[in-house]
């Protein structure tokens, strides 16, 4: 069981994630060709060679970016928490690196440091900033994974030495405050690499949380696959990172987005099982969010702000079956927060043993009429609660049940 011991995190519940890179600039195509993948592995999918690939830089200039609209977007959206892609599998730094001139600050025209930028509008803002470093991958690098001649027969320990450990040293060092290290895919790292890095972020930052992918069985919390949610609770701490649209990194031609309802639906999901949800963002090559991420945010803002209880702070459903299409649990201690996803006004919640002292509209505080029968001969207990009729495109609410007891019980499965 992993606990990440950081209270921040338990009760956040929702985080944006932030893919960026010289690949959104290709914005999914390379000389005519479209990569069918994800947009920040385009480098690997098309073959591009490394000379090529770095070339990307020297036209890169991404004036757009603005640090404090994003983390304004974040606010919006209702996240808690922010984790920025310092460097990804293509080895390229989105931050000022002084043991590789391969970063945003000296390889481009742009010449600013954005990591520093978001670092200082999220200290300012009270948003938590984490940092992806992609610890064993590196595609620029002759002996970094993933790329190139075969991994067998790279000097792995070289590139680990001059080039993950100094620079995993120097975000730790370089700009306040980091609240998690998010890494990733760590392939085939011995446990002793793992172990160095872990002591390496513990010895700089003692509270920075160390995400799961740092491989090995350690790290302080699990993630899950991407885009996974699983269908029974995991023990201890864990996350779901997650994209909005088929794609991490920037591509012009994804247009699948999931709609906000879409999204509060797997947010509520993944906390009524006790896990986080980091949702992604990919700003374009001229580092603006996409508009249509920001619409979907703000919306699902909305509803996380108005129910907001309902989310952070609170804990998995007590019985985790009880998930249905149409209504998920979380809770706290004397209340129960059932999250009702479509438009029906008459809710049957024939699970809840526990004494139910009144039932509201949490979003509006309006009072609701319900009924709550003692168990029958079956053994199983009956509430009934009314609802107001909701939009149509979007009838998403929650219900506060204030219960007379701290515990809650529900009917075991074999009563109903």
């Amino acid at each position: 069981m992993k606990d990440c011991k950081q209270q921040w995190w338990k009760d956040a519940r929702f985080g944006m994630f932030i893919h960026w890179g010289l690949y959104a600039k290709l914005a999914g195509e390379w000389r005519g060709q479209k990569t069918p993948q994800v947009g920040e592995w385009i480098m690997r999918h098309l073959q591009i060679p490394v000379e090529e690939y770095r070339a990307i830089a020297r036209d890169f200039n991404p004036v757009g970016f603005d640090a404090e609209a994003i983390v304004r977007l974040a606010q919006d959206a209702g996240m808690k928490y922010i984790v920025f892609t310092a460097k990804h599998h293509d080895g390229f730094a989105m931050y000022h690196s002084r043991c590789s001139a391969y970063n945003i600050v000296d390889a481009t025209p742009f010449g600013r440091d954005p990591l520093r930028e978001l670092a200082d509008a999220c200290k300012e803002a009270g948003v938590k900033l984490g940092v992806y470093y992609s610890q064993a991958q590196d595609w620029d690098e002759e002996n970094g994974l993933g790329y190139g001649k075969p991994d067998a027969e790279k000097d792995y320990a070289q590139y680990y030495r001059d080039k993950c450990l100094p620079q995993i040293r120097e975000l730790l060092t370089q700009y306040g405050e980091i609240g998690l290290m998010w890494f990733d895919t760590p392939m085939s790292m011995t446990a002793q690499e793992s172990q160095g890095i872990y002591d390496l972020v513990k010895s700089l930052q003692p509270n920075c949380i160390v995400s799961g992918r740092i491989g090995n069985q350690l790290g302080e919390y699990m993630s899950t696959s991407d885009n996974f949610v699983p269908t029974l609770p995991y023990a201890g701490d864990w996350e779901v990172p997650a994209t909005l649209n088929n794609t991490w990194g920037y591509k012009k031609d994804d247009h699948n987005w999931k709609s906000a309802g879409r999204v509060v639906e797997l947010l509520t999901r993944v906390n009524s099982r006790g896990g986080n949800y980091l949702l992604n963002i990919g700003p374009d090559g001229n580092g603006v969010v996409p508009e249509e991420s920001v619409r979907i945010l703000r919306r699902v803002g909305g509803f996380i702000r108005g129910n907001a209880d309902a989310f952070y702070g609170t804990k998995a459903s007590p019985i985790y079956p009880y998930d249905l299409s149409w209504c998920m649990f979380t809770c706290r201690p004397y209340h129960l927060y059932a999250h009702i996803m479509d438009g029906r006004t008459y809710v049957h919640l024939p699970c809840v043993n526990t004494p139910v002292r009144s039932a509201r509209l949490l979003q509006t505080g309006e009072a609701l009429n319900f009924s709550q029968k003692p168990p029958s001969v079956s053994g199983v207990s009956r509430l009934f609660v009314d609802l107001p009729p909701r939009p149509d495109d979007f009838p998403y609410c929650v219900i506060d049940l204030e219960l007379e007891d701290e515990n809650i019980e529900f009917d075991t499965l074999d009563k109903l």
